[in-house]
């Protein structure tokens, strides 16, 4: 069991040396490393995209008091998207571009949604208990300037 995660990382970089290998062969070494290239820049401006559409969906929910457990599902396939993206090959690119597909999305979602609990924590809300405040004075021992003292409109009404 130790050794699952040495042997899919030997499994993923033997898939990704065969695929570059045919790849080249059929377009040239330069062609290849381009479209690598541009096959994860593509990848990280659609993540981009759809992360932050993610992210407004979220605060909408949030803001109606419904759970965003959906669009939490869908970040971690974005980041994990990205994350594939980011890795240099064709395979984990495909992988990667599978992730961002929404019926993909929709399914992990599904999938794991039964297995998530989510609880809305409020916001600091005046007249509700729940927070302690305290109330003090302070003095600066570093600053020999004395300061004036505020005074409340009533006792500035007073004096004039």
């Amino acid at each position: 069991m130790r050794l699952l995660p040495l042997l899919v990382i030997f499994l993923l970089a033997y898939i990704e040396i065969s695929l570059f290998i045919q790849v080249a062969h059929v377009l040239g070494v330069f062609l290849t490393l381009l479209l690598v290239i541009f096959t994860s820049g593509l990848g990280i401006s659609l993540v981009r995209a759809q992360g932050l559409k993610t992210f407004m969906q979220m605060q909408q929910k949030l803001a109606q008091g419904e759970s965003p457990a959906a669009e939490m599902v869908k970040s971690v396939s974005l980041v994990l998207s990205g994350f594939l993206l980011l890795l240099p090959g064709f395979f984990t690119d495909f992988l990667g571009l599978l992730l961002l597909l929404p019926p993909v999305q929709k399914h992990l979602t599904l999938k794991l949604l039964p297995h998530l609990s989510f609880t809305a924590r409020g916001g600091f809300q005046p007249g509700q208990g729940g927070g302690s405040t305290f109330e003090g004075e302070y003095q600066r021992k570093d600053d020999p300037a004395p300061r004036l003292e505020q005074r409340d409109s009533s006792s500035y009404k007073d004096d004039q």
